[in-house]
């Protein structure tokens, strides 16, 4: 359950900065794989018609939250930091109602996190496209793929806990 977790502390930085872009990418399907993994449980808990619902939904609102990142003229670079530190926040939140068990805090929890991971796309979105037109005429092709990976990989974590938390909002458990 911990181990994508893991993975993104322990050794993705370290890919990033040292490994070949091949690496990297090889390193994001290492991730995806145990991510798929550590989901499992959710195909035991809720219905097939509910997960298929929310990632239907999840998919509809991760493309146009991306699509408004990408289009946007507003500079939205700001909200990183404050998004990131609602993450620690969110965290320590469930962390915490791990010994409360409290239903509306888990209301609360999945509310807030459906809108901090909403940010995230369209910061994320917005972040990997100024990159590239910053660094494109540069021509460092092995940072520009480099950074591509991690882009993607931002937007992965993105969707999948923007799923997590809208599952646990409006999914059916058997």
């Amino acid at each position: 359950m911990f181990a994508p977790l893991s993975f993104l502390f322990l050794v993705w930085g370290a890919m990033l900065r040292r490994a070949s872009p091949a690496a990297v990418q090889l390193g994001f399907f290492a991730f995806a794989t145990l991510m798929g993994l550590s989901l499992s449980w959710i195909f035991i808990s809720f219905t097939a018609y509910s997960i298929t619902q929310t990632f239907l939904v999840t998919a509809i609102a991760f493309a146009g939250l991306s699509l408004w990142g990408y289009t946007t003229k507003k500079d939205i670079s700001g909200w990183g930091s404050f998004l990131i530190m609602g993450v620690i926040g969110l965290i320590v939140v469930m962390i915490i109602n791990i010994f409360l068990q409290s239903p509306a805090m888990m209301y609360a929890i999945s509310m807030i996190g459906i809108l901090i991971f909403a940010g995230l796309t369209a910061w994320e979105t917005q972040t990997i496209k100024n990159e590239y037109i910053a660094h494109a005429a540069h021509g460092d092709q092995a940072w520009l793929e480099k950074s591509a990976i991690n882009g993607a990989m931002g937007l992965y974590i993105s969707f999948i806990n923007m799923f997590q938390f809208l599952l646990m909002f409006m999914g059916q458990q058997e």
